[in-house]
């Protein structure tokens, strides 16, 4: 089996190639590069490129990951939100239909509201509070109604790559290794997902599940301050940092957050495919595995 990835270099993508070569599979790695990695640079928002590359490299499967996943940035700028998230995913999904490829497309527990007390699942209507969340909603929709042959994939508060991780978590670290007192958000809660437990699980599913919509994260769910609170102890800093609960009104930023993003794995649950750890086991084993760097 051929695969063909999006966003190869990425935070994401570099998870799920190390899960691609463990497997011993053909892989054509596409994207931007991030570390310095080869990969050939396909834009996705380029139908010729995206055609060129497909028609050249002729993929059975298709992991697309590309997408500008900062929140705050496709709230000011939302054309290049839609630009990369629905007509950069409608391009991939217009050739994978020319190549006869399956589709895996990664998205986001943002595309819920955050109104529901407990954790979302596949059955929920999704409802997003800002462009971001509508800008991968409209690549989910694009993917449904144009394939037979798809999966999408949601994922929850995405942890990985250590320094290439421009997301909450390596922001905890580093400041935990700097601060005494670090001020968090406790009323924003979701699912933590880390990147090589979603490779590895993503592609279980791909080579067993049926196609269709699935949720993939960590087990449990917990507020930012929560978080932190492990990352501290993870870091061996308890007693030396304190986390401070905030609300999330003392850091305003361009885009709303939904209050909620916790979700479950019902789907995978029902299937017998639910064998993500629990996300503070993976916290310890990501703290771990990079307490050096």
């Amino acid at each position: 089996m051929k695969v063909l990835v999006t966003g190869s270099a990425g935070m994401l993508g570099s998870a799920v190639i190390d899960t691609l070569r463990a497997d011993r599979r053909e892989i054509v790695a596409t994207g931007r590069s991030v570390r310095g990695e080869a990969v050939l640079p396909m834009d996705i928002r380029d139908w010729e490129s995206v055609r060129r590359t497909f028609g050249e490299h002729q993929p059975d499967l298709v992991l697309h990951l590309a997408a500008e996943t900062d929140v705050d940035l496709c709230e000011q700028e939302p054309e290049h939100a839609h630009a990369c998230n629905a007509f950069g995913t409608e391009n991939v999904v217009r050739a994978c239909g020319e190549e006869n490829a399956v589709l895996a497309y990664v998205s986001t527990a943002g595309v819920f509201d955050g109104e529901k007390r407990d954790p979302y699942t596949e059955s929920d209507t999704p409802n997003p509070v800002n462009v971001y969340g509508r800008s991968k909603h409209a690549g989910e929709r694009i993917v449904e109604r144009s394939l037979d042959r798809y999966f999408i994939f949601r994922a929850g508060w995405m942890v990985g790559g250590w320094e290439i991780d421009k997301k909450f978590v390596y922001t905890m670290v580093q400041l935990s290794r700097r601060k005494d007192e670090i001020r968090v958000v406790d009323d924003k809660f979701g699912s933590p997902t880390f990147t090589a437990d979603f490779a590895t699980h993503m592609m279980a599913v791909v080579d067993s599940g049926p196609y269709g919509l699935y949720h993939l994260a960590n087990r449990g769910t917990a507020s930012r301050w929560e978080i932190a609170m492990e990352i501290v102890k993870g870091m061996g800093r308890a007693g030396k940092v304190e986390v401070v609960p905030v609300s999330s009104e003392e850091f305003p930023l361009p885009a709303p957050r939904p209050r909620s993003e916790m979700m479950q794995n019902l789907k995978l649950r029902s299937l017998g495919l639910d064998e993500m750890p629990h996300w503070k086991d993976a916290l310890r084993d990501y703290l771990e595995e990079n307490k050096d760097r």
